[in-house]
């Protein structure tokens, strides 16, 4: 089973939190230990001298009282009456009366001779300290963990927004930037800047010089078409003076695709340059999808599962269905089939598939991408089709998926947009 992912910031803030944890601990640990041992020698020391007192006196039979001295007690721990049994002195903590007291015994002429001092005040200061520690452990990891947690927030946020802008960059919006969007925190300038401050700068710079490429690309791309234009037109003026015959036909066939090529790139300029704007009317999906099928000359199934008047742009449409019908027809196998659905609980929807050998690995992973064919077994062309297809959705707001059928063949879906229905045929 797979564990679910935890947040930067819970990440930071709980190694923050067990940090401070294991710091008081162990600073709780030193403290106690010094206290302690402060504390119970000097109670250890009184008790020797006492015992020493008490020694003097039983040698010189004078009264001990007031000493808190006993001669072989009952009460004295047992590893103790051995040590002073054996003719060594020592000290324990035990208990006198149900009390804590600190023994303290030696050899006395054949005699234990131990004296008691109260222990009970002692336990209850190491008690009263061990809370008093263990207290400000707790409200210190606390403090620690609510600043690591504010500091992580304020990290994760400003990742969140770079990588936010980044997916923005990704889907085309090549304007997005970081800039001074994100919190960059003091000493975020040009000088001092954090890591999180510098990968955001360096997105920005990436994106500011894959905007400037993708620009200098599309005006070459709009200039040439532009430059090719008026040459070819009066190239296919003057094929049109050729006497008729095969060189004739063959010559006009290829300054057709010449020209279909550069209105291609016309259109993708067009495209690229995001000032595209739909014409939306009401149609009937069924019956706009035949009329652009039944255009593109080829031999396609079109099945109307559930028909719907939609919201679209007619000429827009017709050329996205007809590229992918054009592109089924090239690189893939019979038979063609489109298919056009209006279920109730979704948006309207069209099929474009065919039974070759399906769309390659690498455009389903990237998308079409323009003069470029890399499927031996898909034939020969300049990619231009399905990216114009690509970019007339994006125009419409249809989503364009392209996937392999699982029994083969290549299958493009387009969902238009769930306001685009307007009744149901």
């Amino acid at each position: 089973m797979k564990r679910p992912a935890v947040s930067l910031r819970w990440k930071i803030a709980l190694t923050v939190m067990a940090v401070s944890c294991a710091v008081a601990a162990v600073l709780g640990a030193l403290v106690h230990d010094a206290v302690a041992r402060q504390t119970v020698g000097q109670v250890r020391k009184e008790t020797r001298a006492n015992l020493d007192t008490a020694l003097d006196l039983f040698e010189y039979g004078t009264s001990r009282e007031g000493l808190n001295s006993l001669l072989d007690p009952r009460e004295l721990p047992a590893d103790l009456r051995r040590s002073a049994r054996s003719g060594q002195r020592g000290t324990m903590v035990g208990t006198y009366r149900g009390r804590p007291v600190m023994w303290a015994a030696a050899p006395a002429d054949g005699h234990v001779m131990a004296v008691w001092s109260p222990f009970g005040n002692t336990r209850r200061s190491l008690d009263n300290l061990d809370t008093a520690i263990l207290g400000s452990a707790v409200l210190a990891a606390a403090v620690v963990a609510l600043a690591g947690l504010f500091l992580a927030h304020r990290i994760s946020r400003r990742l969140a927004t770079t990588a936010a802008v980044a997916r923005r960059i990704t889907a085309g919006d090549l304007d997005a930037r970081v800039g001074n969007g994100a919190d960059q925190g003091p000493g975020s300038g040009s000088t001092g800047q954090d890591e999180v401050a510098a990968v955001a700068a360096a997105l920005d710079s990436v994106a500011g010089s894959l905007q400037s490429r993708l620009e200098a690309e599309q005006r070459f791309t709009a200039d040439v078409a532009h430059e090719l234009r008026t040459p070819l037109t009066g190239i296919l003026a003057s094929a049109e003076l050729l006497p008729e015959g095969r060189p004739k036909e063959m010559i006009n066939d290829r300054l057709r695709a010449l020209r279909r090529l550069i209105e291609d790139l016309l259109e993708i300029s067009r495209l690229d340059s995001g000032t595209e704007r739909a014409d939306l009317a009401a149609y009937d999906l069924g019956t706009l999808v035949e009329g652009s099928v039944r255009a593109t000359g080829f031999d396609t199934v079109v099945r109307i599962a559930a028909d719907a008047v939609v919201e679209t742009d007619r000429r827009r449409l017709d050329r996205i269905v007809a590229n992918l019908v054009i592109n089924a027809h090239r690189h893939g196998r019979p038979p063609v089939l489109v298919t056009v659905d209006a279920p109730p609980d979704g948006p309207p929807a069209i099929e474009v598939r065919d039974h070759g050998p399906g769309y390659p690995a690498d455009l389903l992973h990237h998308g079409p991408q323009r003069f470029r064919t890399d499927a031996p077994g898909r034939g020969k062309g300049h990619g231009l089709g399905l990216t114009i297809a690509v970019g007339q959705s994006a125009v419409l707001g249809i989503d364009l998926r392209f996937t392999n059928a699982p029994d083969g063949g290549a299958r493009a879906v387009l969902r238009l947009p769930p306001d685009a229905s307007r009744t149901a045929s």
